[in-house]
């Protein structure tokens, strides 16, 4: 089977976020079944796909709004609201839809089509109704930009998610009613999309790596974060952490921080340091003597619970960090109210680091992928009796 995966971003090998890292799982696990793929997507300026033999770019386009000037961002928003489009699937529209049947072409003879997430398919809807789809909704979309409408900081913001929300409802509902399979990050999500049936939908246990990296890091702080801060629900998260329980923090307690982080953000604890990007995630994870997962919402599944369950690291956890996840080591503790999620913060900082043997967790959640891939596999075969329209 030859199934084209059309995305936003195409994979560059960076893993620099969890969407990315969900991708390489997703397309890996798709190679495992014996499926050629090929990939069609963006990548960021100056970027290059890990794979260009079997990738098909579509351009250069950098969607993000920390780094966007103003005038883009208006443009951006002119887009939108010309195209009725969502501003997600706007930013890409710096081709017509004859490049993208042409790019499609130069795949050659596929099966069908695997639509990742809602921004390539929303932008260019029309290109891929050609053949039978699969659909992988790493969130519940309208979902998470209601969310984003709650906690907006202003009443345009909360206009703009409102919009988002509408917009992302009708998208997602028919990518959910055409896909002969439906693929979710978290089990929940099936039911919220509308396909609760395990003959339309699996979720996916994903994995942060096929193979897990040796144990190495030397232990640096008490805490460490690592994210894409600038992303709304991650966002809320870490603003959370910083203002309701780092105060209940010892001012020795040292936490670090990585990743992107919004303009001006700042903490008036004096043990919060941010690092912004570094090289490699698993050895700075590993280097605090407990990972606090700060999730305050959103849907779809937080790929560092997964890979802190599987680096076996000791772990402090919201109810909303476990979304997706039916397994919880004996070194996590779940904590939603900032003084007892500060409070065990510090009583596993102050002990012996209890990391316990994740390899069991990895396998199972590796196996399970396997066998929902194959249920999706096998909605797009063609013996498969009916379809959905």
């Amino acid at each position: 089977m030859h199934l084209l995966f059309a995305t936003s971003i195409v994979p560059d090998g960076s893993l620099a976020s969890g969407y990315e890292i969900a991708n390489e799982a997703i397309v890996d696990a798709l190679r495992r079944a014996g499926v050629r793929v090929t990939i069609l997507g963006f990548t960021w300026p100056g970027r290059k796909p890990s794979n260009p033999a079997e990738t098909i770019v579509l351009g250069e386009v950098d969607v993000r709004n920390d780094s966007a000037s103003a005038m883009q961002k208006v443009r951006w928003l002119a887009e939108a609201m010309k195209s009725g489009l969502t501003a997600s699937s706007a930013k890409l529209r710096t081709i017509g839809f004859d490049e993208v049947r042409a790019a499609i072409r130069k795949a050659g003879p596929v099966d069908g089509y695997l639509l990742n997430s809602v921004q390539l398919a929303g932008a260019f809807e029309p290109c891929f109704q050609d053949k039978p789809f699969l659909f992988v909704a790493h969130n519940v979309e309208a979902q998470s930009a209601q969310q984003n409408a709650r906690t907006a900081p202003d009443a345009f913001q909360r206009l703009l998610y409102r919009r988002e929300a509408q917009l992302l409802g009708g998208l997602e509902s028919r990518l959910c009613r055409k896909a002969r399979f439906v693929y979710t990050l978290a089990d929940e999500d099936r039911a919220a999309l509308g396909v609760p049936s395990d003959e339309r939908s699996a979720a996916l246990p994903l994995v942060t790596r096929s193979a897990l990296p040796a144990p190495a890091a030397k232990i640096a702080c008490d805490a460490t974060l690592i994210g894409t801060w600038t992303w709304q629900p991650n966002r809320v998260g870490l603003e959370w952490f910083l203002a309701e329980v780092a105060p209940h923090l010892p001012d020795d307690f040292t936490i670090r921080i990585a990743g992107a982080v919004p303009a001006g953000m700042t903490s008036s604890h004096p043990g919060v340091s941010f690092v912004g990007r570094v090289e490699d995630a698993h050895n700075f994870v590993r280097s605090g003597k407990v990972v606090p997962l700060i999730s305050r919402g959103g849907t779809g599944v937080q790929l560092k619970t997964i890979e802190t369950f599987e680096l076996g690291l000791p772990s402090v956890a919201t109810s909303s960090a476990l979304r997706g996840i039916a397994y919880k080591p004996e070194n996590c503790v779940v904590a939603d109210e900032p003084a007892a999620f500060a409070t065990a913060l510090r009583n596993m900082a102050a002990g012996k680091p209890r990391v316990v043997d994740g390899s069991g967790f990895h396998r199972a959640q590796l196996a399970a992928l396997d066998r929902a891939i194959a249920q999706g596999l096998d909605a797009l075969r063609p013996t498969r009796v009916g379809a959905y329209a």
